[in-house]
């Protein structure tokens, strides 16, 4: 709603907040980042008068430096800096479920967790999350403390959570949380290519999926999901929706929109029900090996945790 996707539209941002409430929809997920910053204090106006009703997740991780990322810190210090920070932001003084954003290489996940963990013991958040966490780190931080969830990319365009990491998941209890499940973009009708995308606001013309041959291999991939949807009187993303969901009840997907009508939309793939014909097709469609382009642009990659 404030960044990454085009200009950010504060009242359009609001008014699908309340739109989601309307709905039932009662798990919401921002970040000290966005904006940077301003993703929060819309959240937390907005959902304020609903919010024992409410899951509010946040994440923190990144070192911001003039109002842009500049690395990753999650020393014990900046642990305790960013939860009172977001706390304040978010006009609350508990955060449901804190994500460390990304795995920092510098600072052992240990003392990370433990820091973490004090918040819990301190009653300034509930529950705890990793995002972007190899299978082997998740396991040391549980071993410190209780993990509630994983927030890593999980789509048809992204799946390499499958196999050890949603494996690990499922043996602690780790919730699944995917974002970019509609693969940013590139399942939905009308996505543009990268060099039609202004980078100054969006920055998805920096994605080498977006790019070039690259964008054109990647939408052909859409053919089956197309088949599927004609079949079941669906749209794109919504049939892309119920493919995640269907790959288990402890997978939710967080898909973002900052218009209405798009989330009335998404919403409504959790009553689409896929046949096992369907999710087999969709599966093997969208074949990792058929993806064409990495999922980050040169330089971004080396905030993944790789085991």
């Amino acid at each position: 709603m404030t960044q990454a996707y085009g200009p950010g539209d504060e009242a359009s941002g609001e008014r699908t907040l309340l739109k989601a409430l309307d709905l039932g929809i009662n798990f919401f997920d921002t970040a000290e980042i966005y904006g940077p910053y301003e993703n929060e204090r819309l959240v937390g106006r907005v959902l304020a008068p609903r919010r024992q009703e409410v899951v509010i997740a946040t994440k923190f991780g990144f070192r911001i430096e003039n109002g842009r990322m500049a690395g990753v810190d999650s020393s014990p210090a900046n642990v305790r800096r960013a939860c009172e920070a977001s706390l304040q932001r978010l006009g609350t003084d508990y955060i449901d479920l804190l994500y460390q954003h990304r795995v920092d290489p510098e600072v052992p996940i240990e003392d990370t967790v433990g820091a973490m963990a004090q918040l819990v013991q301190e009653g300034k958040v509930r529950h705890l999350g990793l995002s972007e966490a190899s299978a082997s780190t998740l396991k040391r931080a549980y071993a410190v403390h209780p993990i509630a969830a994983l927030q890593s990319e999980y789509s048809l365009y992204e799946r390499s959570v499958e196999g050890r990491i949603l494996d690990t998941c499922r043996q602690l209890g780790v919730t699944l949380v995917p974002y970019s499940p509609l693969g940013r973009g590139l399942l939905t009708p009308q996505v543009p290519r990268a060099e039609a995308i202004d980078v100054a606001v969006d920055y998805r013309a920096r994605m080498p999926r977006f790019q070039g041959e690259n964008f054109d291999r990647n939408r052909q991939l859409l053919g089956v999901v197309e088949s599927v949807a004609q079949r079941h009187h669906a749209s794109l993303p919504q049939v892309a929706l119920a493919w995640v969901m269907a790959q288990g009840d402890d997978i939710i997907p967080i898909p973002g929109t900052k218009d209405p009508g798009r989330l009335a939309e998404n919403a409504a793939a959790a009553s689409l029900m896929l046949t096992s014909e369907d999710i087999a097709a969709l599966s093997t469609a969208f074949d990792p090996q058929a993806v064409a382009g990495e999922r980050y642009p040169p330089g971004l990659e080396r905030y993944l945790d790789k085991d």
